[in-house]
């Protein structure tokens, strides 16, 4: 007995040189293009249309006493009569070519007499208009005779598989019938798991012959590309386990240059590594047959016989007919299952999801509610995280193991859904949790703030029986390489399965997953509606903040004034009385005094119109800024005359809803400071209007010159009060508020304002406003 956690162990192993093996070197044999065929029949490749034959087996002289090299080039007329040239012909035109078969066909051999032929034709993948595959398969003098009750046995196994009570019992039936109808002496029906190995869950056999019902077969003994064959193909025959492969002449098919696909060939030879598998199995003839559920291997009935056995094609054809019918139950009793387990699970699924619309913590809502919580996913635990806090529910680890595993999801998963039901492979200190969490289902809401649902599911102890030990010996090649080759031992082999828990259905990964949207949804609704909450407040805030700093502003400026206008009339008074006492020193002071106090009246008079424009309300009218614009120039007339500015206007202004006062200082501002801070011989300012890229948003404004441009590091300072990038007098002095009212009253129009300059260049002030 081996204990083992029943992982990928026993498909993959190392050599000598710790080089590792594993399934691959059994998926990489090209079983495809075996470029031979088993000898109870003949296969020849014609061309299309002419059928000609282009490629035969060579044993034709076996079957027929004529070489096959003679047949080569030939057209098949010349081995078949009219009548059933023409019926080959005519099924060339069919969409549905394998619909003819078998074909009735006689073939007159080297003596002159008369043989019975079961023809089986197919397409060839990719050369469907080019080639055919034509199979003969000598046809048993009584066909009826060779199953008794042919008819009986088909009506029989169709009524026990509708009455069947459940799965088991159908197969149990299938195998049954499948083995009256072929004489073989074991059917079995072998049922894949989810990593491919396999499972016998039905069987009929001899009495003499040991059981193999309920053993497992490792994934490797039917390797990858395998089961794709028989995704693909219904029904598979090797007659005889010892037989001698009739090799295809020539070896390249001269359509194709290079191996002919016999991927749907009955007769197409068999891997060396499954013939030694069966002769290790004391196996002479093997039959199987696909079962499939919405087009994936779902299963294989697979039949067995001590001696050689060829089983005629109408009576493979049964078998095949048996095989859709139970693969169509099977989907069909599952599919039932499954939909009325997936129409449990959204149920449950809707009702937490009412649970946490309430006004309460979605997270505190699925702690009221821990059964449902674990229903969900049949789970055996479950956690709730958020804040750093772990919440446990049911079966489940304790604070210091949860959030150790929360921690291991933080830093290894980044996907929203992790699913396994062998925790420990993924994480080791799983093990030391007893069994409690074999299987984990992880949802994340925030990894950032540690914010996951968790379901746990227990270890499920499972005792595996197994046909043969399932590890398959390795050996080495004269060249080095490591191979891994068929077992020769297929006794009982026992298994215990620790650290694995119950798989987790896809509906149950779905409705987690489904939940997790929901979870997110709740959670980014409330982080919104208390960011909004926080906004509002500091909106407040900074309303009041401003309010009080307008009025502050305001009272300031204006308790300045009269004691400025005070100290410059003095100042006049000294001037005028002690003219003839001061001397010139004290002349100059005076001089110096009165501009400061004008400067100072200057500055706090732009304070003041800046808290009047945060003050007042707007008088918001229909605007035509085109007669704006001209009153603004005419303003500005004599000074663009006497610098020789350019006025630049590509095309007329719109009409807009706004405070025509205020917009038309925006305009007066910004071409006075375009002409002001312009040093080029020939100067100019553009005017002017863009459409925005969706017609939604709001018009976008510019005045554009040819100035001395700004730095791009000084594009945020300039909107700055009082922030000059020149000394106080130069280019005509100013206070430097300017650019600060300009921004304020764009803003109060539900606007934004920026810039685009080349230093040295130019520059443009684009602006928008939101109609009133």
């Amino acid at each position: 007995m081996s204990m083992s956690k029943f992982s990928k162990e026993y498909v993959t192993q190392t050599n000598a040189s710790n080089e590792v093996v594993d399934l691959t070197n059994c998926d990489r044999e090209p079983i495809h293009i075996p470029g031979s065929i088993q000898p109870h029949g003949l296969l020849m490749v014609l061309s299309v249309p002419a059928l000609n034959i282009i490629q035969i087996s060579n044993n034709a002289d076996a079957l027929l006493g004529i070489a096959s090299v003679s047949l080569l080039e030939q057209p098949i007329a010349q081995l078949l009569p009219s009548d059933q040239v023409e019926q080959l012909t005519a099924s060339l035109l069919l969409d549905e070519i394998e619909a003819v078969n078998p074909l009735a066909l006689r073939i007159q051999n080297s003596e002159g007499q008369e043989q019975r032929f079961d023809g089986v034709v197919h397409h060839v993948d990719g050369h469907e208009k080019e080639l055919l595959l034509l199979e003969l398969e000598p046809a048993p003098e009584e066909k009826r005779a060779y199953v008794p009750n042919f008819y009986q046995i088909m009506r029989t196994s169709a009524s026990v598989l509708q009455r069947a009570a459940n799965l088991l019992d159908m197969c149990q039936a299938s195998a049954e019938a499948v083995r009256r109808l072929t004489g073989f002496d074991r059917v079995m029906i072998y049922r894949f798991h989810e990593d491919w190995h396999g499972e016998v869950i039905a069987e009929a056999r001899n009495e003499d012959l040991e059981s193999y019902l309920g053993l497992h077969y490792p994934a490797s003994d039917i390797p990858a590309q395998a089961r794709e064959l028989y995704r693909h193909n219904w029904l598979r025959l090797i007659a005889d386990v010892s037989y001698q492969p009739a090799p295809l002449i020539p070896v390249e098919n001269p359509v194709t240059r290079g191996p002919i696909n016999l991927g749907s060939s009955v007769l197409r030879s068999v891997s060396p590594m499954h013939i030694m598998y069966l002769k290790n199995m004391g196996v002479a003839a093997s039959m199987s047959i696909s079962i499939k559920k919405n087009d994936q291997l779902w299963g294989l009935i697979s039949c067995h016989h001590n001696s050689p056995r060829f089983v005629p094609y109408t009576v493979r054809a049964a078998c095949e007919f048996l095989g859709q019918s139970l693969s169509l139950q099977i989907a069909a009793r599952e599919d039932i299952d499954d939909y009325a387990y997936e129409m449990h699970v959204k149920n449950i699924q809707a009702s937490l999801l009412e649970h946490i619309r309430g006004d309460q913590s979605p997270f505190e809502q699925l702690l009221q509610h821990p059964e449902e919580l674990l229903s969900l996913t049949n789970a055996q635990g479950a956690a709730v995280c958020f804040n750093d806090r772990y919440m446990p529910i049911g079966q489940a680890p304790g604070a210091a193991d949860g959030m150790r595993i929360v921690d291991w999801l933080k830093e290894h998963v980044h996907n929203d859904v992790f699913v396994t039901n062998t925790f420990s492979e993924h994480w080791k200190d799983a093990e030391q949790l007893q069994g409690m969490v074999s299987g984990l289902l992880a949802i994340s809401i925030s990894p950032l703030q540690g914010s996951y649902v968790l379901w746990f599911r227990s270890e499920v102890v499972q005792q595996v029986i197994w046909g043969g030990d399932p590890h398959k010996p390795v050996q080495v090649q004269p060249d080095g390489s490591a191979i891994l080759y068929p077992r020769t031992s297929f006794a009982a082999w026992s298994e215990t399965v620790h650290f694995q828990s119950q798989a987790w259905k896809a509906c149950e990964v779905d409705a987690a997953r489904g939940f997790r949207s929901a979870l997110v949804d709740r959670a980014l609704h409330d982080l919104l509606v208390q960011r909004s909450e926080e906004l509002a407040g500091l909106n407040k805030q900074l309303a009041e903040s401003n309010q009080e700093l307008d009025s502050f502003a305001y009272i300031v400026s204006h308790d300045l004034k009269e004691p400025l206008r005070g100290i410059n009339n003095y100042v006049n008074i000294l001037k005028t009385d002690f003219a003839d006492t001061l001397n010139e020193e004290g002349l100059s002071r005076l001089d110096t005094l009165q501009r400061l106090s004008h400067r100072l009246d200057s500055l706090i008079e732009s304070l003041l119109h800046y808290s009047r424009v945060g003050r007042v309300d707007l008088a918001f009218a229909e605007t035509n800024l085109n007669e704006m614009l001209d009153a603004t120039l005419e303003l500005l007339r004599a000074r663009i005359e006497e610098q020789g500015v350019e006025i630049r206007v590509p095309r007329p202004l719109p009409t807009i809803w706004c405070d025509r006062v205020r917009v038309g200082e925006i305009f007066t501002n910004l071409i006075t400071n375009a002409m002001k801070y312009n040093d080029k011989a020939e100067k100019w300012v553009e005017i002017g209007y863009q459409q925005p890229e969706d017609p939604q948003q709001a018009l976008i404004f510019y005045v554009r010159d040819n100035g001395i441009g700004i730095r791009d590091k000084y594009f945020d300072s300039i909107f700055n009060i009082f922030k000059r990038l020149h000394g106080r007098d130069k280019f005509g002095g100013g206070t430097g508020a300017g650019l600060t009212i300009v921004k304020r009253i764009v803003e109060r129009h539900g606007g934004e304002i920026w810039l685009e300059s080349t230093f040295g260049e130019g520059t443009t002030f684009y602006f928008t406003l939101q109609e009133g």
